[in-house]
């Protein structure tokens, strides 16, 4: 069966907070970051505005160094090489039938964490440095990689950076020179003889200056033959040295600082010299940068090499050139954040610094960073003369816990271990469609379990504290996603509240008007363009695209409604009914009176009692029956599941009728109702012990409850999600189960819809298109008709995964060619 049955329809995952895990390709113009285990690939300057194009997964351990290898004259493609933080150094190609990039090779390359990957430009040769405090050196060739020279840093210390130059003017360079910072105050200088065939590394100079560890080196060559480096340290300064052939010019020549020359000149240049062969390389320092308020994480030269750019703890990037007249460096523009208070929290939508600023392959795009993972995007305008930012793309930057679709299928919501709730749309403009980042509800102090929408203007979410949370969906919100994705707008909108915002040493969003807004925003601004402050309060009613971070991060929450008490743990799950009128949640717990389900009825939000008891240990999953809110399923931590019924439409009164002591043999861990399957409810149990069971109410009176297991499905390992939607077939209607299991795999099975619950086809969707980890949750996007009965059909259908690589992924799944 061909592979075309399921496609990438959306992928959003947070970048990794380490300064050398990302690099931006100037031949193809992708640019590669490590999220989490896995490696991204974006195409930043993509006019479809589609975000995330792939997510590599081969890694063992988190991401931590990625570079482009630029195919050299003889080289057919261009490689990219990653580092984890488990040593592992992996060599990625694409492939040319289709498309997709795969690992060429893996192989352990430090004992420790692979803290930076440089590569010597218009050749194969690579360097790392790890956290055993050794660089080894490589070649890459077509079909791998492998080592050629190791050098131990004495004075033993940890690599952060590394810049590799080669000596100019020949046609074959043989010889090179390595720079190394880290854990210590200096830069050591190596040259390295003998490429081609046993490398030697021989130490040359050490650069003292900096004051603190040096987190970047930036290495550029400039026309006339000379080098510049540029040194980055936790010291809050840039350093810029001079690497001058052979030195003859550089007698009586001063540092210049960010300002002016240094005392009038009366600072000498010290003259260091880095030689291999007949080659050498004269060191003086250039120029101090000053500007910045926290550690400089990066450094980056343009394409040019005439403009250097930082990024900083202090929210920050800079842009660095020299003065055409004095040679004195300057910054000509400063883009990202500015606040009166230093240190702000998540509850401010603070940044928390720029770990990576990258050049763009044209010297007029930048982008960056932050501790939310999200990548920000800065365009030069020619005719204004200043830097425009654009939306670029954002994710979780941990396990990605819950997932659920608004009751209508309008929107995705992601809640996950990085204390965050997440709003993805569909920007619709024209013919063009493209998923994105629309808000972000709730920026919480605890990390976030599970999440349940109510109705599409309301969702309830659970973290690691003992109540529930209500949030409502603000006035702005609704606007925007009515007037970006089509989205109706809600029949209430004039009682919604403009806007939210959290008070300082706060947990719950407050309702804000735009006023309010606006006098906060008085105190704590964001740079514009021209590097004036102005508010943001009125931007997100006039934007025309997606939202950039600044306003994600702090003008897209929703107000809180209700706190939910009742359960005396941390809330591990939360479900309504497709109707929406009540809500069932569960807590952590080791106990009978500990693990109960507590349901409330979502017009008071007064909790129905009594709580339902079944379970000994924690409830994992609950599960509605479809269509209304007949029948409740919970399944636990102890084997075991239990169906609770309603005594009537309109009752408040909950009754078990079924339970299964020895359902699995290991733990349960999701369940999940059939569609279609009206007359004789079933549904679906997955455990730890690699099965899947289905399970129908036998044929007989209305009366009759008692759950039958009609088939299961083993798979290889243990299964952690599911989820069911329905096809209409020639034959009739179908069943089709999504499968998640514990090493990221899904596969999808078509049922029978008789009682038997015959499974007729299963497919293993392409490994390329599942995570890396484990699959915590599947959930099919449902599609309503005027009737409000979820419609399915021949035709493709969305599927949602949240796993624990912290990716939120969208397959489109054309249902109707499975066992095809």
């Amino acid at each position: 069966m061909s592979s075309l049955f399921a496609q990438d329809e959306y992928l959003s995952v947070g970048g990794n907070r380490h300064s050398a895990a990302a690099d931006w390709s100037i031949t193809s113009g992708l640019l590669a970051f490590g999220a989490d285990q896995n490696v991204g690939i974006w195409s930043p300057r993509n006019d479809s505005g589609h975000g995330i194009s792939a997510l590599l997964s081969g890694h063992t351990g988190k991401v931590t160094a990625v570079t482009f290898i630029t195919p050299h004259r003889d080289g057919p493609t261009e490689l990219l090489v990653s580092g984890s933080a488990n040593g592992e150094i992996a060599v990625w190609r694409q492939e040319a039938e289709d498309q997709q990039r795969r690992c060429l090779m893996k192989t352990t390359a430090h004992e420790g964490a692979v803290n930076t990957v440089a590569s010597l430009s218009q050749s194969r040769i690579l360097a790392t440095g790890g956290a055993d405090a050794k660089v080894k050196l490589w070649k890459v060739q077509e079909t791998g990689i492998e080592a050629v020279a190791t050098l131990v840093l004495k004075p033993r210390f940890i690599p952060l950076a590394l810049a590799i130059g080669s000596f100019p003017f020949t046609s074959s360079p043989d010889h090179a020179y390595l720079v190394a910072g880290g854990t210590r105050n200096d830069i050591q200088v190596y040259a390295i003889e003998s490429l081609s065939s046993s490398p030697k590394f021989h130490h040359h100079a050490t650069l003292t200056g900096h004051e603190a560890w040096v987190r970047s080196l930036a290495l550029t060559q400039a026309r006339d033959g000379d080098a510049l480096l540029a040194s980055a340290s936790q010291d809050k300064y840039v350093r810029l040295w001079r690497f001058q052939l052979g030195g003859s010019k550089l007698t009586n020549q001063p540092a210049v600082l960010n300002g002016g020359p240094a005392a009038s000149g009366t600072l000498s240049a010290k003259i260091q010299t880095v030689s291999a062969g007949e080659h050498k390389y004269s060191i003086t320092f250039e120029a101090l940068l000053l500007g910045h308020e926290d550690w400089i994480y990066s450094a980056a030269w343009s394409p040019t090499g005439s403009q250097l750019l930082t990024a900083s703890a202090d929210g920050s990037l800079s842009i660095w050139e020299a003065d055409p007249s004095s040679g004195i460096w300057i910054s000509t523009s400063r883009l990202g954040e500015i606040r009166e208070t230093k240190g702000a929290t998540t509850a401010t939508g603070s940044a928390g610094g720029f770990w990576t600023g990258l050049w763009g392959p044209d010297g007029k795009t930048v982008t960056c960073v932050g501790r939310t993972g999200s990548w920000r995007l800065w365009q030069y305008d020619e005719a204004s003369q200043f830097w425009a930012q654009r939306f670029g793309v954002s994710g979780h930057t941990n396990s990605v816990n819950g997932i659920c679709w608004a009751p209508d299928g309008s929107y995705l919501l992601s809640t996950s271990s990085d204390q965050t709730t997440r709003l993805h749309a569909e920007w619709k403009r024209g013919e063009k469609r493209s998923w994105h980042e629309f808000s972000r509800p709730q920026i919480h102090g605890y990390d976030l379990n599970c999440i349940a929408s109510t109705t599409p203007y309301q969702f309830s979410s659970g973290a690691d504290e003992k109540l529930l949370r209500v949030f409502n969906e603000p006035r702005d919100i609704a606007n925007m996603l009515h007037r970006l994705c089509q989205i109706p707008l809600p029949p209430e909108l004039a009682q919604m509240p403009d806007t939210a915002a959290i008070p300082v040493l706060g947990l719950s969003n407050k309702a804000m008007d735009d006023r309010e807004e606006n006098d906060d925003d008085a105190e704590d601004e964001t740079l514009d363009p021209a590097g004036t402050s102005n508010g943001l309060g009125t931007s997100l009613l006039d934007i025309q695209d997606p939202p950039t971070e600044d306003l994600l991060a702090r003008h897209t929450l929703w107000p809180e409604h209700e706190k939910l008490y009742g359960h005396g743990s941390e809330i591990s799950e939360a479900a309504t009914p497709p109707d929406g009128s009540v809500l069932a949640t569960a807590c952590r717990a080791s106990s009978l009176d500990q693990a109960v389900i507590r349901l409330y009825d979502t017009q008071d939000w007064n909790e129905i009692r009594p709580p339902l008891s079944a379970h000994a240990l924690t409830v994992t999953r609950l599960a509605f029956s479809p269509q209304s809110a007949e029948y409740l399923l919970s399944v636990g931590r102890d084997r075991q599941w239990a169906v609770f019924k309603r005594s009537s439409e309109t009752a408040k009164s909950w009754t078990r009728v079924a339970i299964n002591v020895k359902a699995h043999s290991r733990m349960i861990l999701d369940a999940t109702w059939l569609a279609g399957h009206t007359t004789n409810p079933s549904f679906v149990t997955a455990g730890r012990d690699k099965l899947v069971k289905l399970w129908s109410r036998g044929a007989g009176n209305e009366g009759e409850t008692n759950f039958t297991m009609r088939s299961s499905i083993a798979r290889k390992g243990p299964v952690t999600a599911v989820s069911a939607t329905s096809i209409t077939a020639s034959d009739g209607p179908r069943g089709v189960l999504a499968v998640g299991e514990d090493d990221g795999t899904i596969s999808l099975h078509t049922v029978d819809a008789n009682d038997e619950l015959k499974v007729l086809h299963t497919v293993e969707v392409p490994r390329h298109f599942c995570p890396s980890k484990t699959i915590n949750r599947l959930a099919w996007r449902p599609t309503l008709n005027d009737d409000g009965c979820d419609h399915t059909g021949q035709g493709s259908q969305l599927l949602a995964v949240a796993s624990a690589d912290g990716s939120v992924r969208i397959l489109r799944i054309d249902v109707g060619r499975i066992g095809q």
